[in-house]
């Protein structure tokens, strides 16, 4: 889904967005999540090289000292047909919170993004 509408969709559910734009690098993510003291980074791929881009976020993430940010990827992830349960796992592997498969609603997103950060300022709390 482009990120415009995920914006809007976003926003209009009471979330606060940073849309750094399109075809970003990984170091402009976390630096954008850094310095906005972001919750959660979301990328979406629409032409299907989501993999390449989001190798090693992760790890940039910890570099930057936010490791424990919530990552969550969707869309066209990778190129060609791959099961579904192969490319969520290999997103997971690389230290996705959340991977949406295309075709899902940004009410999904939504919904977790709002459970997981409950979640995690219970677990600041506590």
């Amino acid at each position: 889904m482009g990120n415009k509408i995920l914006e809007i969709q976003f926003t209009d559910a009471g979330l606060q967005v940073i849309n750094i734009g399109v075809l970003c690098s990984q170091e402009e993510f976390v630096r954008a999540a850094v310095e906005s003291r972001a919750h959660a980074i979301i990328v979406s791929s629409l032409n299907g090289h989501g993999e390449l881009a989001c190798m090693g976020l992760r790890e940039k993430c910890v570099e930057y000292g936010v490791s424990n940010i919530l990552l969550y990827v969707g869309g066209n992830l990778v190129v060609g047909h791959q099961e579904w349960t192969y490319i969520r796992d290999k997103f997971t592997e690389m230290g996705f919170d959340r991977v949406y498969p295309p075709g899902t609603s940004a009410q999904v997103a939504i919904e977790h993004l709002k459970e997981d950060l409950q979640h995690f300022a219970e677990a600041s709390v506590s």
